[in-house]
């Protein structure tokens, strides 16, 4: 039952994570147009980190407890260290955002909004991270079905 509850939750956090980027950047877009689209894309990014704590946590758990296949499976896996590689990529990327998103919500607590020129470069940046989630479901499909998998059964 741990086993289907960890995959089902891990699963769960890539569909709040690409909705929850996917609305973030929507709403990022639409800071300048509504006074309310801050507020939405500070929402949508609680949902965003929401996301990211599940999927790495329950992503852990499942890699090192073995609820599913050994840890050996896992780090013998092509296409699995691929998909690490893109987490690492994604983690990598979304700092830049993540602090621009800070001073956001600081900004605001201020009763300030940001830069027309930090919201464009922002809007940018967003739209990317939706690809490389996008990305990272279509490995883990890959390695679920033995792809990539350096050991003989």
């Amino acid at each position: 039952m741990l086993r289907i509850t960890l995959a089902v939750l891990h699963l769960l956090a890539l569909g709040i994570g690409l909705g929850a980027i996917f609305a973030r950047a929507r709403n990022a877009h639409r800071i300048g147009q509504s006074p309310d689209a801050l507020g939405r894309t500070f929402f949508a990014d609680n949902f965003w980190g929401a996301a990211a704590a599940l999927w790495i946590a329950t992503g852990l758990w499942r890699a090192l407890a073995g609820t599913e296949k050994t840890p050996s499976y896992y780090w013998h896996n092509h296409v699995f260290l691929a998909k690490m590689g893109l987490l690492a990529l994604v983690l990598a990327l979304e700092v830049w955002p993540m602090m621009t998103l800070i001073r956001w919500r600081l900004a605001a607590g201020r009763q300030q909004l940001p830069s027309a020129t930090d919201l464009a470069t922002k809007g940018y940046l967003l739209k990317t991270d939706v690809s490389r989630i996008v990305e990272q479901a279509g490995t883990r499909w890959d390695y679920v079905a033995g792809v990539g998998n350096r050991t003989q059964f």
